[in-house]
């Protein structure tokens, strides 16, 4: 079946409607891994978007148990090529039955290079999957102008608490559509790590005296959180250590009084380079987000630059004065990506009086 992805420039890709066969409108962005597309789309962080897969062959080794979260979350998914004869020792099955089953449309069969030059020279948009051959831009387009994302933490967060057993550190995690593996990085190192709803109020978390507090990544623009914002400059008053990813670090950066905005095209993918300005050494991390902190309105008696992306000279992670805080704009746990960035977790421990 036909398929047609519509650009809010008016630009239109035709390709083959894979997934679902419903019509979505939504942000699309694209994602520059060469592997890890399952985690990709069990990325609570790509919720109100659709994601554009630019390496060329994307389910060549099918549905693994490699998912990040319960269920999918894009809004659509598109690929140049999607392949139908997956491969691999732990195939649980195909990725286009995947996107069948939990009603996500998609696109393959466009030239997603020339997508992704578009977005990258024009910045991200959105755009409409649709199968419908007789389409009428002109009607399309106040629709596809007035999309946003909204309030996708409430959406993506968990609904109630939840606890992984530990005989180490006591960690807070709150859940801003946290991967997986935030949570396995940190009870891995012996953690018992107690998972909190997005909503949950900072007195509540503090009245368990936790050892620290983790502030996980998420979808969205992060001056939609105000009320979670609210409750991060009460958890941030409290002095227990906390370390805080990708959305959490953003919120920490509002709360207390620093400012974001909305990057040209974002950074997603495995493969951006960031730089320890403590150390001077440089790390390949994994990235996903949309948005990012202002350097020039940091107060630096509240908080000072600690890592900076090489490529665009973005800020990449705080260290707040005189607090046990530390907060990174990429992903440690990595998950698609490289672990190279892993030892913050450790850093993190330490911060708790932990030995690792």
């Amino acid at each position: 079946m036909k398929a047609f992805l519509i650009l809010e420039d008016g630009t239109v890709f035709e390709g083959t409607s894979i997934g679902s066969t419903r019509e979505v409108i939504s942000e699309i962005v694209f994602n520059t891994s060469m592997t890890g597309y399952l985690e990709v789309l069990t990325d609570p962080s790509y919720a109100g978007q659709a994601v554009c897969m630019t390496y060329p062959l994307i389910g060549n080794y099918g549905i693994t148990p490699d998912m990040e979260s319960s269920r999918p979350w894009p809004d659509g998914f598109i690929v140049r090529e999607l392949s139908r004869i997956p491969s691999n020792f732990r195939c649980q099955g195909s990725i286009q039955k995947f996107l069948e089953r939990h009603d996500i449309p998609g696109i393959a069969g466009i030239d997603t290079r020339a997508l992704t030059k578009i977005l990258r020279e024009k910045g991200t948009m959105n755009g409409m999957i649709t199968t419908n051959e007789n389409y009428n831009f002109e009607e399309i387009k106040p629709r596809l102008m007035a999309y946003s994302t909204g309030d996708v933490v409430s959406k993506v967060t968990c609904k109630d608490k939840s606890v992984l057993p530990g005989n180490g550190k006591r960690v807070a995690l709150l859940d801003f559509g946290a991967k997986k593996n935030i949570a396995k990085s940190l009870n891995e190192r012996g953690c018992q790590v107690t998972i909190y709803p997005a909503h949950t109020p900072a007195s509540q978390i503090l009245s368990t005296n936790p050892d620290g507090i983790m502030l996980s990544n998420g979808p969205g623009d992060p001056k939609d959180c105000g009320p979670i914002i609210d409750e991060i400059k009460k958890l941030y008053d409290s002095d227990t250590p906390i370390f805080a990813i990708c959305l959490g670090h953003q919120l920490m950066a509002l709360a207390t009084g620093a400012d974001t905005h909305k990057m040209k095209y974002g950074h997603r993918g495995g493969n951006h380079p960031v730089k320890d300005l403590e150390t001077g050494r440089v790390y390949i991390s994994s990235q996903n987000h949309g948005y990012v902190v202002d350097t020039d309105k940091l107060d630096p008696k509240v908080a000072t630059p600690a890592f900076v992306n090489v490529n665009d000279g973005t800020n990449e992670g705080l260290k707040y004065t005189g607090k046990n805080i530390f907060t990174v704009q990429f992903h440690p746990e990595a998950c698609p990506g490289p672990q190279d960035s892993g030892y913050l977790f450790d850093r993190f421990i330490k911060m708790m009086g932990g030995e690792n």
